[in-house]
């Protein structure tokens, strides 16, 4: 059985250490901010897209390799957000599970996300129950 789960929250809630205990490949835009020589993380907002792209593909080439379990931990608050992901799984034949992971435990935002950054978000954030 070939999965992806799309972790979706604000900064903070704790998609990342979910997404470790899942196992399987884990990948996430703010992986691109990533200097793979010292390991520092550098968010750049211009470039913002361009970490949107590199993760997209980097799942394309995941299905394409096989993989059996994908898991994207993204903010992902709005629907069009991951409407590449469900098409590049329905593509490979891959089952799409959508977990919105929430902060109740006060987790910390570790990219020190501005606070209307993340009001923004939560205003914005859409869930489908049905």
């Amino acid at each position: 059985m070939k999965e992806i789960f799309l972790l979706r929250g604000v900064p903070g809630a704790g998609k990342t250490t979910l997404a470790k205990s899942i196992g399987g490949k884990h990948l996430e835009s703010d992986m691109y901010f990533i200097n793979p020589t010292t390991g520092f993380y550098n968010f750049n907002p211009t470039k913002l897209k361009d970490a949107h792209s590199w993760c997209q593909n980097s799942v394309a080439e995941a299905m394409h390799n096989k993989e059996s379990k994908i898991v994207v931990s993204n903010t992902f608050t709005q629907k069009w957000e991951m409407e590449a992901y469900y098409e590049m799984a329905k593509e490979h034949g891959y089952s799409v599970f959508s977990l919105v992971v929430e902060n109740r435990h006060n987790g910390v935002d570790t990219h020190n996300v501005p606070e209307e950054v993340l009001q923004n978000m939560q205003d914005r954030f859409e869930i489908k129950l049905r």
